[in-house]
């Protein structure tokens, strides 16, 4: 059985396929358009999927898509209605593209994959899910769970915003929903708004700002924006937002409650904005707990799955774990939008056509999330070689000793091994790697190759085998969304002056051993590599790990602010080329940036979009 799943129309569209009931291909359509979080038809995602496994579209049992259009119309209509007359400017500029488009998605959808493969038998081969089923899906299906508890949170769906579902085999029964517009992960989006960053890409420079804040707004907020009971279900007070009848987020209303306007974006960063920061994180951290408490204590089950694009929260999802409610939790580490195709595709397997589920015998069937395009070490070259690249083909034992040996020197390495990511994470496939201890890394790195906010941090990649010798976290993370803290024998004591400082005044600080991915609170978002599913990345790490004793390396996505993560070897020669990038590892290829042709020097930081 072969079913192909979509994600497409409202923000990053991607393609999934399973193969009778193995996740064989998945890839976000950014990642070959170089539109950051594209949300077109994901044709060249399609197509590479289908490419991954040779086969033809017309080969495809099911074509799934991740929502269903009219139940998403349905819920515009009755915003309208309800909010009527103020809704009407909202209603009036999404109504054309709805007629035009997306009421008839179905018909739009045929015609675009009968344009790819003109022997695509339509009709009899489309297959739509819910929102929040997808999600469900894609966290419960390749989890390592026989059974789980389930909760999914994100902006909205069709009307879910929350969803708590129990999945046993392969069954999967959704229990409980809040529905729009009470939504945590728009309560969330409302505040990256507030501080003047962009919605629906900027919530994680709004959780790496909370660090530097003080909790002093979470009454407010509790007492004016969230009405939270005790069982983590919630209304939210819609006279001080706009997200039904406007355009933007929040209202006049809003800003008076915490003293002004909405920060501009590019604006300098205030005291208040880090607050506000730390304030909305602490009070979504609280909402999950009461919800996940809930759902352990009303279904009696060890294990916990989450998803939607609330499920990115790595601080939150390490208070859940660490709270012990559930003994395992598994995060989908497409969370989002983008993970909705594959879950899409699941659900059609095992929901709709009640095909068993056979468990993985390692972490999950994720394959490490290495679901993207690779590329043969011949391949590599002649890409190469066509853009002009010099380099020197090394066996691998000679490409990791020079890699190691450049992190050590303190100089950063762009790693373009394997299978591509998916999802928005860099877990050692298209990364930019550089040494942790180095406390001069973090500013550097932000500065100089990712032309980024100097504010943010970055992750930490270590071997499993060692993580409990660096961090408290006990336990798996191989997709870097769980946040613990560095071991306290392994952080450096701070002095009473380095203590009182607030804000960004505390970047500067080195805080332990491994400073470049250290955050101001101690605390880290950790990912675990494994050797099962990493074996290169692995071995580096290894090799780092027997000459300076340190099993860490900074690891932060291969791309500039702006730019989706590279996927091909041109890419990442031009990324390197475009940044201050030393070294550059494509299969066994290894560049030297002061051997490459200066005619080839990129101004990237002038030229890639802000996000």
């Amino acid at each position: 059985m072969k079913i192909l799943g979509i994600s497409a129309f409202y923000h990053d569209s991607a393609a999934a396929l399973v193969m009778d009931g193995r996740i064989a291909a998945a890839a976000q359509e950014e990642r070959f358009t170089r539109i950051k979080q594209d949300a077109g038809f994901p044709r060249m995602a399609i197509e590479y999927c289908l490419r991954a496994e040779r086969i033809q579209l017309s080969e495809v049992d099911y074509v799934v898509f991740y929502d269903k259009p009219f139940l998403k119309f349905e819920r515009l209509l009755e915003t309208c209605l309800a909010f009527a007359p103020r809704g009407f400017s909202a209603f009036r500029l999404a109504m054309p593209l709805w007629i035009k488009e997306k009421l008839f998605l179905k018909k739009m959808l045929l015609a675009q994959l009968s344009a790819m493969d003109a022997a695509f038998a339509g009709e009899a081969k489309m297959l739509f899910t819910e929102h929040h089923q997808a999600h469900a899906a894609s966290a419960f299906y390749p989890s390592p769970f026989r059974e789980a508890a389930i909760l999914t949170l994100d902006g909205v769906g069709e009307w879910a915003t929350t969803s708590l579902a129990v999945g046993r085999d392969h069954e999967l029964r959704i229990t409980r929903e809040i529905h729009f517009p009470h939504s945590l992960g728009l309560l969330y989006s409302a505040f990256t708004h507030f501080t003047g960053f962009k919605v629906n890409s900027g919530e994680y420079k709004l959780m790496g700002l909370a660090p530097y804040g003080q909790p002093k707004y979470v009454q407010t907020i509790l007492d004016h924006l969230i009405d939270l009971k005790p069982d983590g279900s919630f209304r939210l007070n819609l006279d001080c937002f706009d997200y039904c009848v406007g355009l933007t987020m929040t209202n006049d209303r809003f800003s008076a409650l915490f003293g002004g306007p909405p920060r501009r974006p590019e604006a300098v960063l205030t005291q208040r904005e880090m607050d506000l920061a730390r304030s909305v994180q602490v009070v979504t951290e609280e909402v999950l707990l009461r919800l996940t408490r809930h759902l352990a204590a009303e279904t009696g089950l060890d294990n916990l799955c989450l998803a939607g694009g609330v499920a990115l929260n790595g601080v939150a999802n390490g208070k859940i774990l660490r709270d012990g409610r559930f003994k395992k939790i598994w995060i989908q580490p497409a969370s989002g939008d983008a993970g909705g195709a594959l879950g899409a595709a699941l659900a059609a397997h095992h929901w709709h056509l009640g095909e068993p589920r056979t468990l993985s015998e390692g972490l999950d069937a994720l394959s490490g999330s290495y679901l993207g395009p690779a590329f043969s070490q011949a391949e590599c070259e002649e890409r190469l070689q066509a853009v002009g690249a010099r380099f020197t083909v090394l066996t691998e034992d000679a490409l990791l000793d020079a890699c190691v040996r450049a992190l050590v020197e303190g100089k950063a390495v762009g790693w373009h091994q394997g299978r591509m990511e998916y999802g928005p994470r860099a877990l050692g496939g298209r990364s930019i790697l550089a040494d942790p201890r180095s406390p001069v890394m973090q500013k550097m790195l932000n500065q100089k190759i990712k032309y980024r906010e100097s504010f943010r941090p970055f992750a930490p990649a270590v071997l499993r085998e060692k993580v409990h010798e660096w961090f408290d976290l006990e336990g798996d993370s191989p997709y870097m969304l769980i946040v613990d803290h560095v071991r306290s024998r392994r952080r450096t004591a701070m002095t009473g002056p380095e203590q009182a400082l607030f804000g960004i005044e505390k970047l500067n600080v080195s805080r332990s051993e491994i400073p470049a991915v250290t955050h101001v609170d101690y605390s880290a978002r950790i990912q675990t590599v494994h050797r099962e599913t990493n074996p290169r990345f692995h071995a580096l790490l290894s090799r780092f790990d027997a000459l300076t004793g340190c099993p860490v390396l900074v690891n932060t996505s291969f791309n500039v602010r702006g730019e989706p993560m590279v996927c091909t070897p041109e890419e990442a020669f031009r990324c390197f080329m475009g940044t201050e990038i030393e070294r550059l590892a494509v299969g066994n290829c290894l560049m030297v940036k002061a051997e490459q042709d200066p005619g080839l020097i990129l101004d990237y930081k002038n030229t890639v979009p802000l996000d």
